[in-house]
Order: structure tokens, then sequence, then C-alpha cells
């Protein structure tokens, strides 16, 4: 039994080929030993002009996803994923005769003899692994898009910077600063309204990057707390290149925050709760307000520097 196949119980084996499954492994063309049969054992390489063809083949057409070994087909040749023979009650999606236990041996082939670009090449990744590594790497991918940065919503939106940059501004209204220092003031009528309370993202463009600003009121256990920090636009490899500085003060106290920036792979709210900002307590907020403590007046000041 192929490793993975726990779920199938007494799993026959077979390699006929449906009618629609050898019109369709007749049109791929496989970048290799010319007389390697496409259910070979060796690897070999999936051209572009197929890449799409074969996907097709692959896809299981209820969850959509890369199918892998043990691949199901019913009496009329129609296959399925294995995990979601449940789903549809050992009934084919497609024509609805009774699944059984039968594998497509020579779809399961096809999956372990290729090797495939990675399904992000449009946005700049030349990796080519074999099939059964491919979905892994794309799970970690560094041309796989990001999600957008934007915490005030449950944004969608997903793509590379120079879109998402885009998206901010004209969707999000967010505001775009160029230069690597900034001086921001927040102000809220009524400060004692604190439970989930985010203010507008602001981006930054410095050394060619761009950077996301975060100031947002939470409640940390039962304290009101307000918290500022920075997301790098890029991976987390390149954002270690980066270190940046907060500080905000008032009555002649101040505090600051050194660190380096995250990067937007971690979502907005796992920055915020691991706490990896400048974070000040309400009690102290309002000291720095000045005046009657009724309203709350900061001005968060800082820079962004790359490191030698």
């Amino acid at each position: 039994m192929a490793p993975g196949s726990s779920v199938v119980t007494e799993v026959p084996e077979s390699d006929c080929v449906s009618d629609g499954l050898s019109e369709a492994l007749t049109g791929i063309r496989l970048d290799g030993d010319p007389t390697c049969k496409p259910w070979s054992t060796s690897l070999v390489t999936v051209g572009l002009s197929s890449l799409t063809g074969l996907n097709d083949l692959l896809e299981c057409p209820v969850c959509t996803n890369s199918m892998r070994p043990p691949i199901l087909q019913c009496p009329n040749g129609h296959t399925i994923c294995s995990n979601c023979k449940h789903r549809v009650e050992n009934h084919c999606p497609t024509c609805r005769q009774e699944l059984g236990n039968i594998r497509c041996l020579a779809l399961e082939k096809v999956a372990e003899s290729i090797q495939l670009p990675c399904k992000y090449q449009t946005l700049g990744c030349t990796e080519i692994h074999p099939y059964q590594n491919k979905l892994k790497h794309e799970e970690l991918c560094r041309f796989r898009p990001y999600s957008c940065p934007y915490a005030g919503s449950e944004c969608l939106i997903a793509g590379d910077v120079p879109m998402l940059v885009s998206h901010l501004i004209n969707d999000h209204k967010v505001d775009l600063h160029e230069g690597c220092t900034f001086n921001h003031r927040y102000v809220k009528s009524n400060p004692y309204e604190v439970e989930n309370a985010t203010w507008m993202l602001t981006v930054f463009k410095c050394f060619g990057q761009h950077f996301c600003l975060h100031f947002e009121a939470f409640l940390l256990g039962m304290a009101p707390v307000y918290m500022a920090f920075l997301r790098f636009m890029g991976e987390d490899s390149e954002a270690r290149n980066f270190c940046y500085s907060l500080e905000v003060g008032g009555n002649g106290r101040k505090l600051t925050w050194q660190g380096i920036p995250r990067s937007i792979r971690d979502s907005h709210k796992k920055v915020r709760d691991s706490f990896d900002g400048l974070i000040i307590h309400r009690n102290m907020a309002l000291f720095f307000s000045g005046g009657n403590r009724q309203e709350l007046k900061l001005r968060v000041t800082g820079r962004i520097w790359k490191e030698q």
C-alpha cells in the first residue's frame, strides 16, 4: 500500500486508463526521454505548454487541490483524491457511480514521475520540483503573494508588494510617505474607549523598500494599552537588514523602543499579540498627553535605518 493510504482499505490497483485520461496523457509533452512513458519511474520535467493540461488532470474535482497517491477512480475512470471520498458519500461527483476502492495507478505514476515549475513562476520563482514536493515548496515560496497588511478590516486581497502598495493607497486611503524618519500625532477624544481601536495605517518608502507603521489600542488582560510597531513589506530575511526606533513622550518624560521590523508574512495580530513593539499603558499615555487627562494626544517619532 502506498504511503498515506491508510484511510483506504482493500484498495485494488488499476493500470486501466479511461478514454478521457488516455487522451489527456497523450496531449502532455514531457521534456525528458522521448521513449519514456508518462507513468515510467524516471523523473521527467513537464514542458510549460503542457502545464495547464497536467494541472487540470491532477486536480481533484471536489477540493480542487492537486491529488497525491492514493488517487481513486470510479468504474467510468473519473478520478478523485482519497481525502474527498467521504465528502461525496462514496459516489463519483462526476457520474454519481459508486466509487469503490479502485486506485488509478497510471495517474499515480504520472504524479510520482514528473517535475513541475512552481505555480508562482509568473511572479519570479524559477524553481522546479518533483510533483510530491511541489506543494510543500509553494507553501513557503518567497514569491507567493502577500496578504493585505491593513489591520482595520478583514481584507482578502493578496499580491506582490507593488500591487499591495497601490491597493493600500487607492482602496484603503493609506498615506504614503517618502523618507526614513517620521513624526505622527495620534488624537482620540475619548481615551477610555480602547478595546480594539485601530488608527489609520501609514506606509513609508525608504531604501527602496516599503514599511507599514501600525498604532492601535487594545486590552492587555484587563489593562488598556496603546501599541506602535513597524512591519516590512517583504520577506523576513530581508527585514533583518533593517532596524527602527520609536519614541513617545511628554512632560519631560519619554519612552523609546528599538527593534527589527517584522515581515508582513507575520499577520498583524501575530505581531501585536507577541508585543513586539512600543507599548504604552493608558495612564502613561494620558500623562504624556498633558491637560486634564480627558483627551489622548500622543506624538510618536521614529526612524528606520539599514544595518551595515
